[in-house]
């Protein structure tokens, strides 16, 4: 298998402050990894830097083979091939939910307004939200938004979906509709990096977890070890297994 991601000895600083330390993991194509810990572990800054969201000063990133670190690469080429989904919607609200999905298709990728048109409702439809195509963000639920958000991020033909918190933002009863969606992109065989608390969700559909504290990556392991054999993990991962598996 290829790795989709590598992620190799990456450390960031911000002034004195280190927020990742000697980083090094892989995404397979086609993997689901979610990546978990306790607040301020360095879970989204990890995932921000692989689509160059957020420097870094030691160790490189190849997403598909291209640097990241490499001063050549053309980054917002890169990142249209990088889906990215944040913990806020990060829609125009002025702009239609059509027009949310068509922007960025046609000022990117150079698609014609009906091309980027069609490719949007297709994934509009993929997250069950056609009829709401010419509503404005702010008159649909935050679950809504955030599947419109996936279905823009998926209109771009990504090689690879980022997940930052997806589901931190949402009222308990919007959670689910959005899990679904990512849910279905996992059985369909996308290369997916999750940053989330979802452990049900990381339990059903990674294929790996990554676990973060202090900025660097203490756990990298099959799913079926960290939450099947609690025992052999670090201190910390056990604590923060036995703090969420409790509810």
């Amino acid at each position: 298998m290829s790795a989709m991601i590598e992620i190799k000895n990456v450390s960031k600083w911000y002034g004195t402050f280190q927020v990742l330390t000697d980083c090094t993991t892989s995404v397979q194509k086609g993997e689901v990894v979610v990546v978990c810990g306790p607040s301020g572990s360095g879970k989204s800054t990890l995932i921000k830097t692989v689509n160059a969201l957020e420097p870094f000063q030691q160790g490189d990133i190849l997403v598909d083979g291209v640097s990241i670190g490499d001063p050549k690469t053309n980054l917002p080429k890169l990142r249209s091939r990088v889906g990215m989904v944040f913990q806020h919607f990060e829609l125009f609200p002025h702009l239609s939910v059509t027009e949310n999905l068509t922007l960025a298709q046609i000022k990117v990728l150079g698609r014609s307004k009906d091309e980027a048109r069609v490719r949007g409702l297709k994934m509009l439809e993929r997250v069950g939200l056609t009829a709401h195509k010419d509503k404005f963000p702010g008159q649909l639920s935050g679950g809504q938004q955030q599947r419109v958000a996936i279905a823009r991020a998926l209109s771009m033909d990504p090689i690879v979906m980022l997940f930052d918190e997806p589901t931190s933002a949402l009222d308990p009863e919007m959670v689910g509709e959005v899990l679904d969606v990512m849910v279905q992109l996992a059985h369909e065989g996308m290369t997916m990096m999750c940053v989330t608390h979802e452990m049900g969700f990381a339990r059903k559909v990674s294929h790996r977890v990554v676990f973060m504290d202090q900025g660097k990556i203490i756990e990298d392991c099959k799913k079926e070890e960290f939450f099947g054999n609690p025992e052999a993990r670090s201190t910390r991962a056990k604590d923060f297994l036995s703090k969420i598996l409790q509810h």
